[in-house]
């Protein structure tokens, strides 16, 4: 019996819940449905991709609803139009007619110069947001150079939700240019957009100019 036990408990979570490798062709043989939650997922499911050129925005105004709990959005290489610009997203509830919803978030960044003539991790209010429907700044002082690019990822959590505000975060690394040296700089946004209305578009730009180049992915988490 112990052994039937200790084979049995390893099948499951911390929280009780049963592992994928519980299960196998023949353990669901007889099985028709599984109930939600009873399974631990986690699978990460490609939707679709925009590749920018020279576009003045990257919008998503489809997909972006109750069929996950979770969304992704993957920047790969993100390159701007004009020098020290801001990479930024805002949000609709009117499938992308207008963006500009209430947030509430917070900013921080670290960097340090190519030739370590400065360093800094700091909480910076500039770019945080006190519940105005400005956008929401991903990245800052981006450079122009063409070697230059910004990479990261915003999750987004439950946007169909209309019940509770809607909570993200969000991290990206560019190469970022301010007076001096270039510098190698991590940013981090994290809060809530301010509505229990529905989310179902999402904008992304840059402060000032176009997107040159780069390109983003969305994925839906089940």
């Amino acid at each position: 019996m112990g052994t039937i036990t200790r084979s049995f408990a390893n099948n499951l979570t911390t929280s009780g819940l049963l592992k994928p490798t519980a299960f196998n062709n023949s353990s669901f043989n007889s099985v028709t449905s599984v109930p939600d939650g009873s399974v631990e997922s986690g699978a990460l499911n490609f939707i679709t991709s925009t590749t920018a050129s020279s576009s003045a925005s990257i919008e998503f105004t489809s997909n972006f609803d109750s069929t996950y709990k979770e969304y992704i959005f993957w920047f790969k290489n993100m390159h701007p139009g004009t020098d020290q610009a801001e990479f930024q997203f805002q949000v609709s509830t009117d499938g992308g007619s207008t963006y500009g919803v209430n947030t509430v978030a917070t900013f921080f960044q670290a960097y340090n110069r190519r030739g370590d003539g400065a360093n800094t991790f700091t909480y910076n209010e500039t770019w945080d947001n006190d519940n105005t429907t400005s956008f929401n700044s991903l990245s800052v002082n981006s450079n122009v150079d063409s070697y230059s690019a910004c990479s990261g990822f915003l999750h987004f959590f439950d946007p169909s939700n209309t019940t509770h505000v809607k909570h993200y975060y969000a991290r990206t690394n560019d190469d970022a240019q301010t007076t001096g040296d270039p510098l190698s700089q991590n940013c981090n946004n994290t809060g809530y957009i301010n509505t229990t209305s529905a989310i179902n578009a999402i904008k992304f730009q840059y402060s000032s100019g176009n997107i040159d180049d780069g390109q983003i992915i969305m994925f839906g988490v089940s």
